[in-house]
This record gives structure tokens, sequence and C-alpha cells, in this order.
């Protein structure tokens, strides 16, 4: 029991003004986890606050929960997709972290602990900045003032192909390594690969979203397993984009060199530093996925992520030819009209 009350106390939540304001005249380095109400906190970075917090003590680093809408000093922070972290020390903002990457925050966090400490023990005037980028009223990809001015306050955008040039593609850890406890260990590794995760959910799938997410496998022997797998635990569907020098591979072949092959046996053979020979055990359990191409990005972003917004023309186009969705009270209708794979329509139906 005594375990569990020390979890829940790692990070408080803010709720009101008055809960805020506690929160700034706090000694020390505070790190709030400024989430969305329809996406929650950013589990994944839990257990780093557990180590740090093993590592600092008490005394000089705490860690706090704040939804953004709740609180309007945070309303510049809503309907951001990526997780975001705030640094305050004195009451004064002195650091920001946008994304799930945690090595990049455990350097921020030990970096401006020793900065809180020189402050407190010798004097050193404290670095205080703005977060600049709130100024602007895009969304969290896409900063094309042309797109989206009158769409609704906290409603998400993202785009399969950002307007900076940056394409995305979408992951999912599979139950298989989320119940095993790997889905930290795959995270890391895909922010050391490069990667940059704009969203991270966890969730368990229904029946019919995954029916239809796999409908181009229907036919084949192993469908039935792989659906009922599928929804079987939570998953972590991620929103995945990395830097494109010129020469180097897009995001959608890069993200699927790191899975490996398919069957984790054949990863182990040909390809063993992948996530799927490291993770995976045998087909269906091999603990990743990875759209194929960049029209499979498109469809699969657009069913599993439905509440975000795509930016991009090409998007559009593609979308506007292939999807047409309906929303009702009670369920949301995904209509598949023109892609080669989908013959027939069908209903996803998921709760409002």
């Amino acid at each position: 029991m005594g375990s569990k009350k020390k979890e829940i106390a790692l990070q408080v939540n803010i709720s009101t003004q008055e809960l805020w304001e506690e929160m700034l005249s706090s000694k020390g380095l505070t790190v709030v986890d400024v989430y969305q109400g329809w996406c929650g906190p950013c589990k994944p970075m839990v257990s780093l606050f557990q180590k740090m917090r093993i590592e600092a003590g008490l005394d000089l680093l705490h860690f706090a929960l704040a939804e953004a809408d709740c609180l309007d000093v945070l309303e510049k922070y809503r309907g951001k997709c990526e997780p975001t972290f705030l640094f305050y020390a004195g009451g004064e903002l002195v650091a920001v972290v946008r994304g799930a990457n945690a090595p990049l925050l455990q350097k921020t966090i030990r970096e401006q602990l020793e900065a809180e400490k020189k402050v407190l023990a010798e004097g050193c005037e404290r670095k205080v900045i703005r977060d600049e980028p709130l100024s602007d009223e895009d969304g969290c990809l896409s900063h094309d003032k042309d797109i989206g001015d009158d769409e609704d306050v906290g409603e998400c955008r993202t785009s399969q192909q950002a307007s900076s040039g940056k394409t995305c593609t979408l992951a999912i850890i599979k139950p298989d390594a989320v119940v095993h406890g790997k889905t930290d260990e795959i995270i890391m590794k895909i922010h050391e690969a490069g990667f940059d995760i704009l969203a991270n959910e966890e969730r368990t799938m229904t029946e019919a979203e995954m029916r239809l997410f796999y409908q181009h496998k229907a036919g084949e022997e192993a469908f039935e397993k792989l659906v009922h797998h599928m929804c079987s635990g939570p998953s972590h569907l991620l929103i995945l984009t990395r830097p494109e020098p010129e020469g180097t591979e897009d995001v959608i072949t890069a993200w699927r060199t790191l899975m490996g092959p398919c069957d984790p046996d054949v990863a182990r053979r040909e390809q063993p530093d992948s996530l799927r020979a490291q993770f995976g055990t045998e087909m269906p359990f091999n603990a990743v996925h990875g759209s194929q191409d960049r029209e499979d990005a498109s469809r699969e972003l657009a069913l599993l992520f439905p509440t975000f917004k795509f930016s991009d023309e090409l998007l559009e186009a593609s979308l506007s030819k292939h999807f047409s969705t309906k929303e009702t009270p009670g369920s949301r209708w995904l209509h598949l009209y023109t892609l080669p794979k989908f013959k027939k329509e069908y209903q996803c139906f998921t709760n409002s």
C-alpha cells in the first residue's frame, strides 16, 4: 500500500489557479506535464520521473500534472497534440520540452536542477525564458496560417506531411509488447533512432476498428488471430516523424527498417538489432506495426486518429478521394469508397 501512495504522490495534480500559484512558490525545480483531456498525461515518462526523483531526492525536484483546458494560464497550450513539459523554478519558466523524448527530458531535468542549485546556493542569476512558439495560433504541426483559421479551440490538427516538409507515419506498439512491459524501452529506442513522437495514445482497440484496419488481410488464414490479438489489451498508437536531410530515408521507410522483418524469427536471423527481433516472439506477436507506404499511412492515421485535422494539401486530396466521415452522437461512420483494397462500406462504431 505504501508504494502505491508514493506512486500517486509522484505527480501533483494541478486543477485550480490556487494550486498553480502554490506550485510556482515551491522551492526547487518543478516539471509540469501539460496534457489534453482527450489523451491524458504522458504515462511512458512516469518511470523516468520516478528514477529522477530517487536520484535527486524530494527536496528540490517536483513533478506535476496540469490539464490545459482547466487553467486559463495554459490556454495557449490547448489543442497541442504532442506532450509538453514546462520547467518552473522560482515561479519562472526556465525550460520547455515538447514530445515524449525521454533522453532529452532526463538531460533537461539534470541541467535545470543543477542550475537551480547554483541559484539557491551561490545566488547565481536564474535564466528565464519565454515560450515564443505559443504566440502562434497554428496547430501542433502545421504553421500555415491559411489552414484551420475557423477550427474550434482545443481541436488538435496533424498531417501526414507537415508544411515544414516532415512526413509522418503511424506506429503501433502492440498488446504483446505492452503487456510484457516493453513500451518504455521501445519508445527509448525510437528516440535513439532519431524519430520524434508527435502523439502517443494508449488504448484498447475495438474489433470493428481492427477488422477495418486489417481488411486487406481478410482472406489470410491468420486474419482472425491477428484481429483477436490486436483487441486483447492496450496498445500504444504513435505518430512519428523525423528530420529528412537530402539522401536519407523518409520516415515511413526508416520506421519499417527499425521494425525489421514481419516474422520475429526471420528478424532475428536477418536484422538482429531490429525491434521485432528484440521484442517479438512469434507471429502475430511481433511487438510493433508500421504503415507500408504513404497511402497506408494516410488511411491508418485517418482511422485511428479521427479527431485530427489533416492539413497537407496532397493528403487532403488523397483523403477526399478515399474517405468521407459523418459524425453522429452515438457513433462514427467511416466509409471507404475508392481505395482498391476496399470494395464495400464499413461502419466503425466508437463511443461518443
